[in-house]
């Protein structure tokens, strides 16, 4: 089965479904049914949504699962509520971003005084983060 297309390829106006039909006894219904905003995510925003549910919203779950920054897992979230239209692109300052970045490098130096991470890791972890910014 084909992904429903969300934008019209002729004139790029936003489109409607027109007819349900059920597999099992064939029936169809006819109108004008609206898609919902959910319908509109890219497979990699409903690949990162699914992983979020799975994980019961727990971002710092979904970080170690994609092997990600805590900050980059976050930007990602703040992406996929701006495509569903719940917030703004420019929700996210510059200041908000640097703190985040901050209480990351914290996580890291905090792990490895821990114990939890070795220096190397710790070092690596620090370059991605320094790569992302």
């Amino acid at each position: 089965m084909y992904k429903a297309p969300i934008i019209c390829p002729v004139c790029g106006s936003k489109m409607h479904i027109e007819v349900l039909r059920c597999d099992n006894c064939k029936s169809k219904l006819e109108g004008n049914f609206e898609m919902n905003e959910f319908a509109s995510l890219s497979d990699e925003n409903i690949e990162f949504l699914r992983l979020y549910l799975l994980n019961r919203g727990n971002l710092s779950k979904v970080s170690e699962i994609l092997k990600l920054s805590y900050p980059t897992v976050l930007n990602k979230f703040n992406k996929l509520l701006s495509d569903l239209g719940y917030i703004s692109k420019e929700y996210i300052s510059e200041d908000e971003k640097n703190k985040n970045l901050i209480i990351e490098k914290k996580k890291i130096i905090n792990d490895l005084e821990k114990g939890l991470i070795k220096p190397k890791e710790a070092i690596e972890k620090l370059k991605l983060l320094k790569e992302e910014k």
